[in-house]
């Protein structure tokens, strides 16, 4: 037979989802249309609250309690989820539907042993009971590429790794063998080589299944990579969908075109096809922009004013043995490393989780010790008995964490925590703090009146923002950003790299940039130093290490992130 179509596994129409709030009702989704094939991969797109999750949470019958399906059809192999009950979207949902969460530590139960977690999942099923069911689970383990699965089984989420974690929810998603899989950002923690590792054997396992699945990201280039087609939404609404090729060479949305311009792995892409294309300073210039400083050719032991210097330093945890009379081990975690920060430059130091790179920046911060070798800043050495040295340190240096929710302290409004590093320091009178801390929200272009608020009523990006703003009350010369903007959307990020540059510019700053993801890096840094377990193993400017990386490891970093091998058009940006 021809001219048959086939039809699709999930279709939406019209979607509408309402909250119930103390303001009254708030429609989250609205109108949003969309299918997905058998078989088929389909992203959906777009910033933290643009509705893409709990679209996919309405998909699954799993919206909170004050948020409900108002209108249209959510239609699954041609029944209505929407219009199910309880217990018949509980009966689909394991069978038919999947999931694999974002957050792996919060969505398993920490006081239950992983295997157990998996057989329960079983049995509430259906699938298989008691020996049977855990023998299934050592096997979904060993398909979700866990190594030793049947003694890792017994083992508690605590004692995994995030990558290890993300691979027992994916046991866990598809333990049932449903015929849709929702993965809502599903490695979104995860360093790149992690990510690439963890997707790839998702991909070979849904393909083995013939599932479909539904990829909720807010990575552009992840989801080019990764899916056929992509959904984008933009404050509820989808703006714009089609061939994942389609959409990265001729976007026709105006979102769509912002968020491919701020995507660093396709930004990234971007740089690499504009040198090739001998379009360097007419294309690759304008994507560089957030770099304040022009990248420094100059090797680390050419003269230059350097900030700090960094020799030789390691530093060795003592781990305590696992039984009652076991003895302590000794963990190197950071080994003789050496690197220095050229006055007014953005230095890089990036690498997988355990690589070392945090701790290197804990060690600059003076937060913990160096086991051996020395750490001088301005020429003076950290970590001495000099008390007033280290009161002049503790000004001059400043960091900005990773979390923005829980770097600042939520019983603190806005004002209070940006003027808590003048008051500890003894800065001026009220007045004059006061005065400072307008001047900071408007460097780092917050509105006034945002500082009677507090952290809980700001976006992400608002937040990190204060943290930058905290960061330079003190006018430092040195920050160490520890990947402070890792948890943010790309279009947020792209925001928060542009000020850091601008900042820098305007002030002469110095950066210490920690990250796992080197197409961020690409565009902020000067130079680069690639850790791998405890070592600096490569380093040099960015171009160096970008265009001509002399290390395997690095190359594997640089092949692992998203987006890197698509082919796409200079004017996508």
């Amino acid at each position: 037979m021809t001219g048959v179509q086939p039809q699709p596994l999930l279709s939406l129409r019209d979607l509408e989802v309402t909250f119930t709030t103390e303001h009254g009702a708030m429609k989250a989704v609205r109108g949003a249309s969309f299918d997905v094939m058998a078989g088929e991969t389909v992203a959906i797109v777009g910033e933290s609250g643009s509705g893409k999750s709990t679209t996919a949470m309405a998909v699954i019958g799993l919206l909170a309690q004050n948020g409900r399906v108002s209108g249209g059809q959510i239609l699954f192999d041609g029944t209505d989820v929407a219009a199910l009950s309880g217990a018949g979207i509980a009966r689909m949902r394991g069978s038919d539907i999947g999931m694999v969460p974002q957050d792996p530590m919060s969505n398993l139960n920490p006081v239950m042993r992983v295997g157990t977690q998996i057989v329960e999942a079983l049995e509430d099923n259906g699938v298989a009971r008691g020996e049977a069911a855990r023998r299934r689970a050592v096997e979904l383990l060993e398909e979700a590429g866990l190594p030793d699965a049947a003694h890792r089984a017994s083992s508690y989420p605590h004692e995994f790794s995030g990558g290890m974690r993300q691979r027992a929810l994916i046991a866990m998603g598809l333990s049932c063998r449903p015929r849709l899989l929702i993965a809502d950002e599903p490695t979104s923690a995860l360093d790149v080589t992690v990510q690439r590792t963890i997707l790839d054997r998702l991909d070979v396992l849904t393909a083995e299944l013939g599932t479909a699945v539904l990829l909720i990201t807010h990575d552009l280039g992840l989801a080019a990579e990764r899916a056929s087609r992509i959904v984008v939404m933009y404050q509820g609404e989808v703006v714009e969908q089609g061939p994942a090729t389609q959409l990265l060479t001729d976007p026709q949305h105006e979102y769509t075109r912002r968020l491919l311009a701020a995507a660093p792995s396709l930004a990234s892409r971007r740089i690499q096809l504009a040198k090739q294309a001998g379009k360097t300073e007419a294309v690759a210039d304008d994507l560089l922009a957030v770099s304040a400083t022009p990248h420094d050719p100059a090797g680390p032991d050419a003269d230059a004013d350097n900030i700090i210097e960094v020799e030789s330093i390691t530093k060795v945890f003592k781990l305590r043995g696992r039984g009652l009379f076991s003895r302590s081990s000794d963990f190197t975690a950071v080994d003789d490393v050496s690197f220095v920060i050229p006055r007014g430059t953005t230095v890089a130091v990036v690498g997988e989780s355990g690589s070392g790179k945090s701790t290197v920046a804990r060690m600059m911060l003076d937060l913990i010790p160096a086991t051996s070798g020395t750490i001088r800043f301005n020429g003076e050495s950290v970590g001495g008995a000099d008390r007033a040295a280290e009161v002049r340190f503790r000004r001059k240096v400043q960091p900005i964490f990773q979390d923005p929710y829980a770097s600042l302290d939520p019983l603190y409004t806005i004002h209070r925590t940006i003027e808590e590093p003048l008051r500890a320091h003894d800065f001026g009178t009220a007045a004059e703090r006061r005065d400072r801390v307008h001047q900071l929200m408007e460097d780092v272009a917050l509105a006034p009146h945002l500082l009677r608020r507090y952290p809980a009523e700001l976006s992400g990006g608002q937040r990190q923002r204060v943290a930058i703003a905290r960061a330079l009350a003190l006018n430092p010369d040195l920050v160490v950003c520890d990947e402070a903007v890792s948890a943010l959307d790309v279009i947020v990020q792209s925001q928060i790299l542009h000020l850091l540059a601008d900042l820098q510019h305007r002030l002469g700053l110095s950066y210490l940039f920690i990250s796992h993801d080197l197409a961020v890096v690409r565009q902020i840094a000067d130079r680069v130093c690639v850790m791998e377990k405890g070592r600096i193993v490569e380093q040099g400017t960015v171009d160096d290490v970008f265009d001509r990386p002399q290390q395997q490891y690095t190359r594997a970093l640089l092949d692992a992130i998203p987006g890197r091998d698509l082919e796409l058009g200079l004017r996508a940006g």
